[in-house]
């Protein structure tokens, strides 16, 4: 809004006066007349340098139940900005007095008595998020924390409660949003008058424990201030000095964050000085020991000793002119911004109670930046208030500036604040809470209304999930492009559900194929236990499933079929059935055919990192008790050991018996395929296989985004025969490459 725009915006004068006029003898359900609670809000709005549009909106929100067509009349009189601010403050108010309490017991009965304190602290961190995220506008916060203060005003002026509701609604949602966004002339108020509604009897002891009156103390804080403001001149010392007293809540917080008596609490009043650098911090902390007596156990110089989280700052306790103590903080401006804004911001360890205190609070960054600019922001509003050529600039951004929060927060029909990522359905609500009404989701009511399941939620919904007593989701809500789904744990979810479903399918599938081929074979009394175990697997379900899935091959039950039944297991030593090739395997202890040159009988087995086979070049590396492992010459494995520990290469060469086509072995060879994934391809490379007599000893595979990646171990007498069986495959419809793994 431009100065022009300004000055033809009525006055605040109008404002009430329009109140006035159209509220009549209203009143809130706290019994405060309308009018005078628009006025007291909208009074209490101009005091925070607010601008025209904000001020005027402060005064009219409350008024809008007694016009015909508010959004119309309200534009047309005030101004569209005008008219926006208050429709977006009224949205902040149709979520109502949120019951904590009736929030907590839910939560209890969901988790437990253990976590239910996490539970419920995590459920107002959600609430005060979801405030700051339903306002469009900062100024909406502004107001409504304005509202607030009024109406606990009237209440403390009336000599009546507002209900404990209300008192703990504002000490844990409203007064911390307040102290996050700098707005201290607020928070200590809502903090006071909420206090003393919910612990009346607590906050009369304090209040006579302090003893004297808090303007009287303001009066002595006034008088310190100038005292200390007359020595640093002196000493030519630039620096910013501000005092306060101690509020009664504050005091209360502290006696019980640090198991503290009255008497222990030094800073009941107390000094913050602000200089512009480190050696100005101890000079300064001599003047002030110089004018008033030192506590002597009560200083700390977190600037040499920095508190784990960051913070700097020189901590002292004297004794005043009256006798009575108070805490003077010393700092630069840089460790001044970093305790504002940083992550040791005053704030986290006021609401993190006890555990702030010890210096424990668990940060969220992106949320605290974004916290930081708008408390900068407004911090830079009251610096240009005065007016000037760029008193307009911050009113420019706060108009704009919402905390652009990564996350939505909706909420249950119990009033349980729950927090989605931005875009999230009904679908993605429901799987939060629970993975099998996700699974059962049939319908969603917002609001009280009936949505299709794909409809982006909005922050302050309330949702409720409409279910069925059995069934599952549906595949559709895997598809990005219908937009069911925006949370990565929902869609883990549904995959989980369906992936169960398609295992339960290849198995029985699996069996069904299976026990066909039993019949075929005539076999139907054999064990499913024992030919599963025969076959290399755990349980007759692992080879269904991969039956089922056509990634093993039904003639390998055959074969096992149709071999000679082992001898009688004995309890010792159970029966092992093992697949062989034409000759005998060296995995099984065959003689591999390697001759190391210069050394007699000793021990050699074949590198599994590599697999070599007749005729590879090959060589030996000597192991620590397992003798000579021999390699490839290429194997990029050995070749890392060689350049280690060349004096334990050794040269080797297959046998000529080998190299001459007459050895009786066969070696264990990796292949590997990439293909296209299909039905029926499991199949036609294990045809390839079996013409080839090429006998399989392992399978591995695994698809990814419609290809499978595959890794057969096949048994061979020499290298030839895998270089044809891979010219071989590579001829498979649907194989992208087939090749010996390296």
């Amino acid at each position: 809004m431009t100065e022009n725009d300004a000055a033809t915006l009525p006055s605040f004068e109008d404002a009430i006066a329009f109140v006035r006029e159209h509220a009549g003898d209203a009143r809130l359900p706290s019994g405060e007349s309308l009018a005078a609670h628009a006025e007291g809000t909208a009074s209490i709005v101009r005091k925070l340098n607010v601008d025209p549009p904000a001020v005027l909106a402060a005064a009219l929100f409350t008024l809008t139940p007694c016009l015909d067509d508010p959004e119309h009349l309200l534009a047309e009189r005030f101004g569209e900005e005008v008219a926006q601010l208050v429709a977006n403050v009224r949205k902040l108010l149709r979520l109502g007095t949120l019951s904590l309490h009736a929030a907590a017991q839910n939560v209890q009965s969901e988790s437990g008595s253990r976590d239910a304190e996490a539970e419920r602290r995590a459920q107002i961190e959600a609430l005060r998020k979801m405030l700051l995220a339903f306002a469009q506008d900062i100024r909406v916060v502004l107001i409504r924390l304005a509202s607030r203060l009024q109406s606990l005003r009237y209440y403390a002026a009336t000599k009546t409660s507002p209900g404990i509701e209300v008192a703990r609604e504002t000490l844990e949602i409203y007064a911390p949003l307040a102290n996050r966004l700098g707005i201290w002339q607020l928070k200590w108020e809502l903090e006071d008058l909420a206090f003393r509604f919910e612990d009346p009897e607590t906050y009369k002891r304090i209040a006579k424990l302090l003893d004297e009156k808090r303007v009287e103390r303001e009066t002595y804080v006034a008088r310190a201030i100038e005292q200390l403001e007359e020595e640093l001149a002196s000493a030519h010392i630039k620096a910013e000095v501000s005092g306060r007293p101690k509020h009664i809540y504050s005091i209360w917080r502290k006696m019980r964050g640090k198991a503290l008596d009255f008497a222990d609490v030094y800073d009941v009043r107390a000094f913050r000085v602000i200089v512009p650098d480190i050696k100005d911090c101890y000079t300064v902390l001599g003047i002030v020991h110089n004018l008033w007596q030192p506590v002597p156990k009560e200083f700390d110089d977190y600037i040499s000793r920095p508190k784990p989280n960051g913070y700097k700052s020189l901590h002292t306790v004297v004794i005043g002119d009256d006798g009575r103590a108070f805490e003077v903080q010393i700092r630069t401006q840089e460790m001044h911004r970093f305790a504002e804004y940083g992550v040791a911001a005053h704030w986290r360890y006021k609401e993190a109670g006890t555990r702030g205190y010890g210096g424990q609070f668990s940060a969220s960054e992106k949320y605290d930046e974004k916290i930081a600019w708008l408390r900068q922001l407004l911090a830079w509003k009251d610096d240009v208030a005065e007016g000037g050529e760029d008193a307009s600039k911050p009113w420019e951004q706060l108009r704009q500036a919402t905390l652009d929060d990564d996350h939505i927060y909706v909420l249950t029909p119990q009033a349980r604040v729950i927090a989605l990522p931005q875009g999230a359905t009904p679908v993605d609500f429901a799987y939060h809470l629970h993975s099998e009404l996700g699974h059962r989701c049939r319908g969603a009511r917002v609001d009280g209304a009936m949505v299709p399941l794909n409809t982006p939620l909005a922050n302050g919904q309330t949702v409720e999930i409409v279910a069925v007593k059995e069934g599952g989701p549906s595949r559709d809500w895997l598809n990005p492009q219908l937009g069911y789904l925006q949370s990565s744990r929902a869609r883990q979810k549904v995959r989980a559900w369906f992936n169960a479903i398609d295992l339960q399918e290849n198995i029985a599938n699996g069996r069904a194929m299976v026990e066909k081929t039993l019949q075929r074979e005539g076999k139907t009394s054999v064990s499913l236990d024992q030919l599963a175990t025969k076959l290399g697997f755990k349980s007759p379900e692992d080879l269904f499933n991969v039956v089922g899935k056509e990634e093993y091959s039904l003639r390998n039950i055959e074969q096992a079929l149709s071999e000679a039944p082992p001898p009688e297991p004995q309890p010792e030593a159970p029966a092992q059935f093992e697949k062989r090739g034409s000759g005998a395997s060296v995995a099984h202890g065959a003689s591999a055919g390697v001759l190391v040159v210069g050394v007699d009988a000793l021990l050699t087995q074949l590198a599994r990192c590599c697999r070599p086979a007749p005729p590879d070049d090959i060589s030996g590396f000597v192991t620590r008790g397992k003798g000579v492992s021999i390699h490839r010459n290429d194997c990029p494995m050995f070749q890392r050991m060689a350049a280690r520990a060349p004096e334990r290469v050794l040269q080797t060469a297959w046998s000529a018996e080998v190299l001459g086509g007459r050895g009786a072995s066969v070696y264990p060879v990796d292949i590997a395929i990439e293909a296209q994934d299909r039905q029926g391809l499991l199949r036609d490379i294990s045809e390839v296989f079996a013409r080839e007599k090429v006998n399989v000893v392992g399978v591995k595979s695994q698809s990814r985004r419609d290809t499978a990646f595959m890794q057969f171990t096949v048994e061979v007498s020499n290298s030839t025969q895998v270089q044809r069986a891979c010219a071989l495959l590579g001829e498979v419809p649907g194989v992208v490459r087939a090749a010996r793994k390296s």
